[in-house]
């Protein structure tokens, strides 16, 4: 059985092995076929768009040749500058009316910030660069408080279990008596 078993797996994994041959062979085919599709439409653009060259062969002839040519540079250029002029003014107004949309949501997005470890003196070093030269010590400036006893403090401490001072909070005759009737 286990001879059969062997058989079917080698049969199997040769099978995998020759379809996977042959799919590459169809993809480089299909590859080939795509470069050759793709060169063809360059040529075809680049026949439609732009003829081949006749140089004159007089001076003025060439003269006039780059005039016209350095026209219609001018031209593409003032084109290419009205055109990106057009995108930085829509792409302003996205942002804008984006931002607008934000605000009438109420969501505003929080950018995802970084715990930064670094001391005042490494801070003011990195923002004024070689020519911090004082030490900051931000703990120094900071005031000493001593911490005095309040009355309440004390009276808190004092009081300690309630029912050995409940004669002293007890402000009325009535409700000491009402306690005493209780027990």
């Amino acid at each position: 059985m286990s001879s059969d078993e062997e058989k079917k797996k080698r049969a199997i994994t040769a099978r995998r092995q020759h379809l996977k041959s042959v799919m590459l062979q169809v993809a480089a085919t299909e590859l080939e076929k795509e470069q050759a599709a793709k060169e063809q439409e360059k040529a075809a653009y680049l026949a439609e768009h732009c003829p081949p060259l006749e140089l004159p062969h007089s001076m003025q002839e060439l003269q006039e040749l780059c005039k016209k040519l350095h026209a219609k540079v001018e031209e593409v250029d003032e084109d290419r500058y009205d055109t990106e002029m057009k995108l930085q003014k829509t792409t302003k107004e996205l942002e804008d009316l984006s931002q607008k949309l934000f605000d009438l949501r109420g969501k505003f997005k929080r950018p995802p910030l970084k715990r930064v470890r670094m001391s005042a003196d490494a801070m003011l070093r990195a923002l004024l660069g070689s020519k911090h030269k004082v030490c900051m010590d931000l703990r120094a400036n900071l005031k000493q408080v001593k911490k005095e006893d309040t009355e309440k403090e004390k009276d808190l401490r004092d009081v300690g279990d309630w029912r050995k001072n409940i004669e002293e909070k007890s402000g009325m005759e009535g409700r000491k008596k009402m306690f005493e009737g209780g027990e």
